[in-house]
């Protein structure tokens, strides 16, 4: 069996089985499945499922974020779940913004591996060039040059092919509609000092030059041509799809193989040339003159902005929404700014979690830290965010504040990224100006990532305590000696109303392994909380998720009000009683809202533990349906 095939049988079986699966991609650290009915997902079960970092729900997609083994483990859900044939075809229609994103990620993860490959290669060639180990003029930089630039020169027929995939059309006939973009003659009528045969809308402001006609009708090529362009090849397949399901409806299956692509292309080339092309060009060169409007206008404030917004982005997934304005604006003038500001986000996350690693005394904290650590050196912030910072929120803003700062330098610098590929230390190759040959912009890009990362180390390590809420709750409940529990019987009630679960069943290792008390776990159905014997209030966790109740006996009682709730900082929780306070059986101790707590995807099953009985106390349970005055907890 396969490494990962149990993950991925799991992992399968928790989105609501293969019948529940529209579509199913991933990029680089998660697995991106479109659902038929996302409430079928057991989004709690995955949470805690060990090999999943986290669960995300965000642009259409229920995002199963892996880590860097993502790869591996798609590989397996695809074999185990016999998902290679799977197409989005029904399931609810996103809205405009949503489905924009989920189209770009679509059409973009495929290919941002070997993006990033090649991006690294120019870089590196770059530099290589600077350091006078290889010569721009010889043939075996010319060979590494291809491998490296070709990527970006054809990019229209990759994004065809990816394109024609997502919006489920051929993709070999999305593939000759860029080859005919791409095809040299026509990149040639374009090329900058190409001679216009004629004019359109003359004596205007919008007096275009056009270079050839078809049927007569002049077609505007741009100076550069379409090689290396993003939004007209996306925006043409688009078109193309809706015309290829057009003329397969009208035509007869026997010659439906080849007919639909002729007809198909015939219309949509021409198309492309006339109308898509050129309307996606002006809005191509809009949104390159606006990035460049916004940096010189301000470039610390857009450099501070953007980069402090990045982190956030990228946990919902937006992030994809900007990539390929970077692609274009590269294309276009061939650099970037847009991206460049980012590039010290990874480096303030790895300086969180290094403090997170060197204070916690938390195993498993320190444990994810190391490898998310190393990630993020190159790049790769995603086992670093979902798995260290972001669910402490502090580490994780901290984190955002230090990019920000790094993201004012590069942008008040105006540092631009020569290509798009290379992340973390990785991308520092690609700021080095291939026409001035100078390091200038690079250094630049390498002090503001070097201050983010000093910047996020100073705030975190005066402002993280190391937190470990869980064990603090039960060593402030547990009493140095064990209780005997043969002097008195003790029965302890529900302490709120619901289902009751058996102690290895509750989705926390910690508590299902005993190892905290023994007891059992309550999934509610109501947020109000009961005291489940008479005693005094030991303790109240400060962020209110956690009450101790000493009982007249001296047995010591623990109830964790959810799972990981500790995160909210007391947000939903609204305690009645205070330490010291004696309580009766049945009284009112707590309220909860937890809708509110489960919309925010913590799962609200409660621990009820005795912590302090002797190895060889015998407790009975009741497990199943249980009101607050059902008797949950007997000491025999």
């Amino acid at each position: 069996m396969q490494k990962y095939d149990e993950l991925a049988k799991h992992i399968i079986e928790n989105v609501g089985g293969k019948e529940n699966v529209l579509s199913l991609s991933h990029c680089i650290t998660r697995l991106r499945f479109k659902l038929k009915d996302v409430n079928k997902a057991n989004t709690d079960v995955l949470k805690n499922t060990k090999g999943v970092v986290t669960v995300m729900q965000s642009a259409g997609q229920y995002q199963v974020v892996i880590g860097n083994h993502v790869e591996d483990v798609y590989e397996a859900v695809v074999r185990t779940g016999n998902l290679s044939a799977t197409s989005e075809v029904g399931g609810e229609k996103l809205p405009l913004g949503a489905a924009i994103i989920d189209a770009i990620s679509g059409i973009f993860q495929p290919i941002i591996g070997v993006l990033v490959a090649v991006g690294i290669l120019k870089g590196v060639l770059a530099l290589l060039v600077f350091l006078g180990v290889l010569s721009d003029a010889g043939p075996t930089y010319g060979i590494l040059w291809a491998v490296a630039d070709s990527f970006f020169h054809f990019l229209p027929i990759l994004l065809a092919y990816t394109a024609s995939e997502k919006f489920g059309g051929n993709k070999f006939i999305g593939m000759a509609v860029a080859a005919s973009l791409c095809y040299p003659a026509m990149v040639a009528l374009g090329g900058f000092g190409a001679p216009a045969i004629g004019t359109i809308f003359t004596g205007t402001v919008f007096e275009t030059a056009y270079q050839t006609t078809f049927l007569n009708i002049p077609v505007v090529i741009p100076e550069a041509g379409y090689p290396s362009s993003v939004i007209p090849i996306i925006a043409a397949i688009f078109v193309s799809v809706r015309i290829e399901r057009f003329w397969k409806k009208i035509m007869p299956d026997v010659i439906k193989k080849f007919m639909v692509p002729l007809f198909t292309l015939i219309v949509i080339v021409p198309l492309t040339y006339l109308v898509i092309g050129p309307i996606m060009g002006v809005i191509s060169s809009l949104i390159t003159e606006a990035f460049a409007a916004l940096f010189n206008f301000n470039g610390v404030l857009a450099g501070f902005a953007l980069a402090a917004v990045w982190q956030v982005l990228v946990v919902f997934g937006l992030h994809w929404a900007i990539i390929p304005l970077a692609i274009v604006e590269v294309g276009a003038v061939g650099s970037t700014q847009i991206l460049s500001a980012m590039t010290g986000a990874s480096f303030a996350q790895i300086a969180v979690v290094l403090v997170m690693y060197l204070k916690t005394k938390d195993k498993n904290l320190k444990e994810v830290a190391i490898p998310a650590f190393i990630s993020g050196i190159f790049g790769v912030t995603e086992p670093a965010v979902y798995g260290v910072t972001l669910p402490k929120k502090k580490p994780f803003i901290i984190s955002c504040i230090g990019a920000a700062i790094g993201g004012a330098i590069i942008g008040g610098v105006k540092a631009p990224q020569y290509s798009i590929g290379g992340l973390g230390v990785f991308s520092f190759p690609s700021f080095i100006d291939p026409v001035e040959k100078t390091l200038a912009p690079m250094l630049w890009v390498i002090a503001a990532c070097a201050i983010s990362f000093v910047v996020s180390f100073i705030i975190a390590y005066v402002v993280y305590k190391d937190d470990a809420p869980v064990e603090k709750a039960v060593e402030k409940a547990q009493r140095n000696t064990k209780v005997s529990a043969v002097k008195k019987a003790l029965k302890l009630t529900s302490p709120m109303k619901g289902k009751s679960v058996a102690i290895e069943n509750i989705p926390d290792e910690a508590f299902a392994s005993g190892a905290l008390g023994k007891g059992v776990g309550i999934d509610p159905t109501d947020g109000k909380v009961y005291a489940p014997c008479d005693g005094k209030i030991s303790m109240v966790f400060n962020t209110k998720h956690a009450i101790g109740l000493e009982s007249e006996n001296g047995m010591d009682i623990l109830i964790h009000i959810g799972i990981n709730t500790v995160e909210l900082e007391g947000q939903h929780f609204d305690v009645k009683v205070k330490e010291g306070d004696s309580v009766k059986q049945g009284q009112l101790i707590a309220e909860v809202d937890i809708e509110a707590i489960k919309n925010k995807g913590y799962s609200l099953v409660t621990p009820l533990l005795i912590t302090n009985l002797e190895d060889s106390a015998t407790v009975k349970t009741n497990v199943g349906a249980v009101d607050t005055n059902t008797t949950i907890i007997e000491i025999i």
